[in-house]
Formats: C-alpha cells, sequence, structure tokens
C-alpha cells in the first residue's frame, strides 16, 4: 500500500511538473519572467524555456522511469532548490506575479518549497536509500 501512494505521489509530482512546464512554454511565459531573478533579467525569457523544458522533462522521468527514480528524485530536489532563487528574488523586490499581489503572499509561497523538495525526496524513496546508506556505515 505504502509502495502505491508513493507512486501516486511520484506520478501527480511529475504530471505537475510537466504542466509547469508547458505553461513556461505557452500561456503563462510572462509570469514566470517576472520571477527571473534581477542578475538574470536580461536573459529572462531564455531562463523561462530552459527551465520549462527541464520541468517537461523532469516530470516526464517521474512518470516513466521508475527505475531510476531515487536518482530521479534527488535531481527534482536540486531543481526545486535551484529555482527558489526565483521565489525569493520575487518576493524580495516585490513582484507581483500569479496571484501573488502582496509581500505577504509572496513570503508563504516561500514556505511552500521546502515541501515540494520533500515530496520528490520522499515519493521516489531518494530519502529513505540515503538513510539506509547512512545508516549502513
Amino acid at each position: 500500500m505504502k509502495q502505491l501512494i508513493n507512486k501516486s505521489a511520484q506520478i501527480l509530482l511529475g504530471a505537475a511538473l510537466a504542466y509547469a512546464g508547458i505553461k513556461h512554454l505557452t500561456t503563462s511565459r510572462l509570469e514566470f519572467q517576472a520571477q527571473v531573478p534581477s542578475l538574470l533579467k536580461t536573459w529572462a525569457d531564455q531562463v523561462v524555456i530552459a527551465s520549462g523544458v527541464v520541468e517537461i522533462a523532469l516530470g516526464l522521468a517521474l512518470i516513466a522511469l521508475w527505475k531510476y527514480r531515487t536518482q530521479i528524485g534527488w535531481i527534482v530536489a536540486l531543481f526545486f532548490v535551484a529555482v527558489f532563487w526565483g521565489n525569493i528574488s520575487q518576493y524580495i523586490n516585490h513582484t507581483d506575479a500569479f496571484g501573488l499581489n502582496s509581500d505577504r503572499s509572496r513570503f508563504v509561497r516561500l514556505l511552500f518549497q521546502p515541501l515540494l523538495v520533500a515530496w520528490a525526496l520522499l515519493s521516489t524513496g531518494a530519502w529513505r536509500s540515503y538513510r539506509t546508506r547512512s545508516s549502513r556505515k
């Protein structure tokens, strides 16, 4: 039962990532550009396109490559850590996007990024695998 729940959570995360990646490339492109940190604003569109392609690839990998789930889990978690910079930038620069039009709503969104990291690590078994290896040492 636990494996079924984890697999379902992994597939849901994969679908959400693929969907977000498609939104990067289509209807929400300008919204995502608003989240690109100031340092990269000159290349905002390229950053959004690249991150969208990566999200689609990671989403599909979570859905289709079950054999490599723990490795993909770590990669997805690292991706969520990497894009957190954009969420911080949106908060610091008071940038409205995705209905986040107050500092409070942008701050609350920051609290959800660690949950995405945990979702990636727990649903794929990456965290369990790490803990098992660590306890053997």
